[in-house]
C-alpha cells in the first residue's frame, strides 16, 4: 500500500473532481476504483478502512468492489459515484411502511439487507432453498404493479444517487406463469411526515420521477443507478418512493435492494419527524 498527500490549495481540479469539501480527506484506491472515502481526522474509521484492504478486499461479480465509501458497508451492485458515500446505514428501519407487498416475500427491512441477493448465489431470480424452507429475500407487489414505500432517516442527509436492483427472473429462470417485472416509473417525494396513499400521491407533486430504461440495468447485478437532481435533495429526513409501474405488461413488480448515496448531515431526534419548507407554515 502506497500513500500520497494532496495540496487542495494548489491541485484544485483534483479536490473539484474527488469533491473534496472537508479535511483532511483520506480516499483509499484499489485497482483504480475507490473503494473507500473517509472524511475528518476519524483515526478508527481510517484504520479500519486501512485494514480491509490489506485483508484483501475483492471485488463484486459485477467487478466492482463490495466495499463500503463512509460509514455504510455490504454489498454494491454498481460503484459508487466519486465524492460520496453510501449512507443507507442511516434509514431508521423502525419506521419503515410499505404498502400493496406480498406477504409470501420479504418485508420494508429486506430492501436495505447488506448481503448480496440470494438470487445471485443460486442464479438469477431464484430464491435459496434450505431444506423446506424458501429464503425469499425481495418484495413483490400485491394487487397490481404499484407499491409504496416510506423511509424515514436517523439524520438529515443529502441525497445524490439511488441503487435499485430488480433480479426478475429470465428465460429459462421465468418459471411462473406471470414473472414480476422491474420498476419503470418510480416517484420520489421528500421529507413527508409519514407515508403517502396512492390517490394521494397522485394529486401531489413528485421531487422527482425517475423513467428507467432497459439498459439502465446492469446486466450481472440487476442494479440500475440514477443521479439525482441533487439541489433538491438536500436536509432530506425521509423518502417516500412510489414505483408507478413495471417495465412490461405484468401485474407485479419486484425489488431485491435499495441502496442510498450521498452525506449524512445533522442527526435528528427520532420520533419528531418534521417537513421542512422553504417558509414557515409549508
Amino acid at each position: 500500500m502506497s500513500f500520497a498527500k494532496v495540496n487542495t490549495d494548489q491541485q484544485k481540479e483534483v479536490a473539484k473532481r474527488y469533491g473534496i469539501t472537508a479535511l483532511p480527506t483520506f480516499i483509499i484506491f484499489k485497482e483504480g476504483h475507490i473503494i473507500s472515502t473517509v472524511k475528518g481526522a476519524e483515526l478508527p474509521q481510517l484504520s479500519n478502512a486501512v485494514r480491509k484492504v490489506v485483508a484483501g478486499a475483492k471485488p463484486n461479480d459485477s467487478g466492482r468492489f463490495g466495499q463500503a465509501s463512509g460509514s455504510g458497508s455490504g454489498w454494491f451492485g454498481v460503484g459508487l459515484p466519486k465524492g460520496y458515500d453510501d449512507v443507507t446505514d442511516q434509514v431508521d428501519v423502525r419506521g419503515l411502511d410499505l404498502l400493496n407487498s406480498d406477504s409470501d416475500f420479504g418485508n420494508a427491512r429486506t430492501l436495505f439487507d447488506t448481503n448480496k441477493p440470494s438470487a445471485l448465489v443460486n442464479g438469477k431470480g431464484k430464491a435459496i432453498s434450505s431444506g423446506d424452507n424458501v429464503k425469499k429475500d425481495w418484495v413483490e407487489s400485491d394487487t397490481d404493479e404499484q407499491m409504496m414505500l416510506f423511509i424515514p432517516f436517523q439524520s438529515t442527509l443529502k441525497v445524490h444517487t439511488l441503487h435499485i436492483t430488480s433480479l426478475c427472473p429470465a428465460g429459462a429462470n421465468a418459471e411462473e406463469d406471470d414473472p414480476p417485472m422491474r420498476p419503470k416509473t418510480v416517484q420520489l417525494y421528500t421529507n413527508r411526515a409519514h407515508i403517502l396513499g396512492f390517490e394521494e400521491a397522485e394529486d401531489i407533486p413528485a421531487t422527482q420521477s425517475i423513467v428507467f430504461q432497459p439498459q439502465d440495468w446492469d446486466s450481472t447485478t440487476g442494479t440500475a443507478k440514477f443521479e439525482l437532481r441533487f439541489v433538491k435533495f438536500q436536509n432530506v429526513s425521509s423518502l417516500v418512493v412510489f414505483v408507478v409501474d413495471g417495465e412490461g405488461d405484468g401485474e407485479k413488480v419486484r425489488i431485491d435492494r435499495l441502496r442510498i448515496i450521498g452525506e449524512t448531515g445533522e442527526k435528528r431526534e427520532l420520533g419528531k419527524l418534521e417537513k421542512i419548507g422553504d417558509e414557515a407554515g409549508e
